[in-house]
């Protein structure tokens, strides 16, 4: 009988701020705050989304606007990572690294640096809780100008000391070059942190070379797409590059059409790293687990596969060695069982 893949110890390493909402909470939260949801986000199941055209994602990000109205004061942003960490140990999780761009969430809890101390602080307070070991990664947004993106960066470079660990890159990638924000990300990586700009998702293997080649990136968020390129698959082989895979976020967005189409294999076959996350549950309807169960039924991971797959979540996260060292020991005692 199959292992029970929620009992796999692994870490998440994409999975975003306001995505991470239970939708039980934004109906309280929009309730409260007298905030009217549309039927996508109010009727109980995942909004039918599609990406691949420039409407369907401002579709995309509204929904996602509306959701982060509703998170409005420190004790809103408290409940949402409580949440956020109590259904990731429900999937096995033992790591966490959640991403947040302050300046969403600035202009309702006084500022770009009180917010960040809040979001810093809810984290600290649901690791303590919750025994999850988590850390922030803070993510510029790539359709604002670069200088806001360079302000971010040392703004996460100094709380690196309270907990971030990374620098992001998100928003559509097909706006704008990753070139423009190489001064940024070299402030990041200078003060010590990881560089995971988001690339190949909406658009192709030329995307995550341009987050290697101007971004210095350390972890690739999705970079699915490199599957298009046999060379690219190499290098990020070589390099040990951790592609951060979303495989139900890649379906509902119209990336690939069906489960079955997301080049898990590919990936995995070439020698490229990959920690599969959930991206926006709130918008996806999936967690963490459900991304593994995902790799076993449309893919036929094996056992063993997925305990790799879980071995290169952890090894392409930040966390110290003691939590790398005792999650590992877990993905083995897994599958021993």
């Amino acid at each position: 009988m199959a292992r029970d893949v929620h009992l796999l110890p692994k870490a998440h390493l994409h999975l975003h701020f306001t995505g991470s909402m239970r939708p039980s909470t934004l109906l309280e939260l929009a309730d409260k705050y007298g905030v009217h949801l549309p039927d996508a986000l109010s009727g109980g199941e995942p909004p039918k989304l599609r990406a691949t055209d420039e409407r369907g994602w401002f579709r995309f990000q509204r929904l996602y606007d509306i959701a982060r109205s509703c998170l409005r004061t420190p004790e809103d942003i408290q409940r949402l990572v409580r949440e956020a960490a109590e259904e990731d140990v429900r999937d096995g999780a033992g790591w966490l690294e959640i991403q947040v761009d302050p300046t969403s969430y600035a202009p309702r809890l006084g500022g770009l640096l009180p917010a960040l101390e809040v979001i810093l602080d809810a984290v600290e307070t649901a690791s303590r809780d919750t025994g999850l070991g988590m850390r922030v990664l803070v993510a510029a947004n790539r359709t604002k100008h670069p200088l806001e993106a360079r302000t971010l960066a040392r703004l996460a470079v100094r709380y690196a000391d309270r907990g971030v660990v990374g620098f992001g890159l998100s928003n559509d990638e097909r706006r704008g070059f990753a070139r423009d924000f190489d001064r940024a990300f070299a402030i990041a990586r200078d003060g010590g942190l990881l560089a995971a700009p988001h690339g190949g998702e909406l658009s192709g293997p030329g995307s995550v070379r341009d987050c290697l080649d101007d971004l210095g990136a350390g972890r690739v968020g999705h970079g699915v797409r490199a599957a298009e390129d046999p060379r690219l698959l190499a290098r990020l082989s070589e390099r040990g590059v951790t592609c951060e895979v979303c495989p139900s976020s890649n379906v509902a967005l119209g990336v690939y059409e069906k489960p079955e189409d997301v080049p898990l294999r590919t990936l995995f076959d070439a020698g490229v790293p990959m920690a599969l996350g959930a991206d926006d549950p709130l918008l996806f309807g999936s967690r963490l687990a459900a991304q593994y169960e995902l790799a076993r039924e449309h893919h036929g991971f094996t056992d063993p596969e997925l305990a790799e797959l879980a071995r290169q979540s952890v090894r392409g996260s930040a966390a110290p060695e003691p939590d790398r060292a005792r999650l590992l020991d877990g993905i083995d005692a897994w599958l021993a069982t």
